[in-house]
């Protein structure tokens, strides 16, 4: 007699993973009107457009992507972030931090990343395109302030978030209801971490930029991070360049985005570097997140992603 639970059909840690991700995908494309994927270049982006390219194959996205660039990217993401929209055919949108300098909507202080400034960005090419529903690509094991997340993080009408506000979720229902003006941020990785990401990467052959491998890059080192020698970035009294193999991470704007010394050329041997690591990519490496013990919360506060 056939042992009914041995026969039993059980997926893959990792393909749990996808289907829910795919499932979250598919539910908002059924119930939003205007949904947008955020598409930096970054793994995380990545992983997640290769999701949801997944969740509607044969026919092509049934949204736009967007991408808020500072203005300070690394050269390599932006090539890859065009080269990929192009691949797949998707039309790719670009919120420009500097038409908003440019405007006086937020005003660039000498010294600071532009990091912050994301925010009005975003939320003016929100307004302007009238997206309902934007997926991010955050994890909740990234920061604490992202842990408190749910899959459907409800945004009122200025883009703030309020962790006292979200919604229960339970049995996998997601609550996408909404007044007009307001959005609903979507995490379809909510429930991965940094290992899957790149698990998933080695399984499924997503492309990345090549700065997420092992090569040799000048850099400098500041307040404890190695940063990437660019031309964003002067040399301050004391400082010294000099040249190492490192790769990245997390990639985001180039003036606070370090990068770690390794050897790892390739998927398999950033996983063996990845489990064994006890700081998290953003905790490790980007600088715009050691302003204060609440620096992402604040932000998410204000609108960030």
């Amino acid at each position: 007699m056939v042992n009914a639970t041995r026969a039993g059909y059980e997926l893959s840690h990792l393909s749990a993973l996808e289907a829910e991700s795919v499932h979250i995908i598919r539910e908002v494309a059924a119930t939003f009107e205007r949904p947008v994927l955020l598409f930096s270049g970054g793994k995380d982006s990545a992983v997640m457009l290769e999701l949801a390219r997944r969740a509607f194959w044969p026919a092509p996205l049934p949204f736009p992507l967007l991408h808020i660039d500072t203005g300070h990217n690394f050269d390599e993401v932006i090539d890859f972030r065009d080269r990929t929209a192009a691949r797949l055919g998707a039309q790719l949108l670009v919120g420009r931090v500097q038409d908003d300098i440019d405007a006086g909507r937020v005003v660039e202080k000498a010294g600071e990343t532009r990091n912050r400034l994301q925010t009005a960005t975003l939320l003016r090419s929100i307004r302007e395109h009238r997206f309902d529903a934007v997926f991010g690509g955050a994890r909740r094991d990234e920061e604490k302030a992202r842990a408190k997340e749910r899959v459907f993080s409800f945004r009122d009408e200025y883009g703030s978030w309020d962790p006292r506000a979200q919604r229960p979720e339970v049995w996998n229902l997601y609550n996408g209801r909404h007044a007009k003006g307001e959005h609903i941020r979507v995490f379809p990785l909510s429930n991965w971490t940094e290992l899957d990401i790149w698990e998933y990467i080695d399984q499924a052959e997503v492309e990345l930029p090549s700065l997420y491998y092992a090569h040799r890059r000048t850099v400098l080192e500041r307040d404890g991070m190695l940063l990437a020698a660019n031309r964003f970035l002067t040399l301050q009294p004391g400082e010294t360049a000099y040249e190492t193999t490192v790769r990245f991470r997390t990639v985001g704007d180039a003036t606070c985005t370090g990068c770690v010394e390794s050897e790892a050329a390739n998927p398999a041997q950033v996983i063996a570097e990845t489990a064994v690591t006890r700081l998290t990519e953003r905790g490790a490496t980007r600088a715009d997140d050691r302003i204060s013990e609440s620096g992402m919360e604040d932000r998410k506060r204000e609108g960030y992603f």
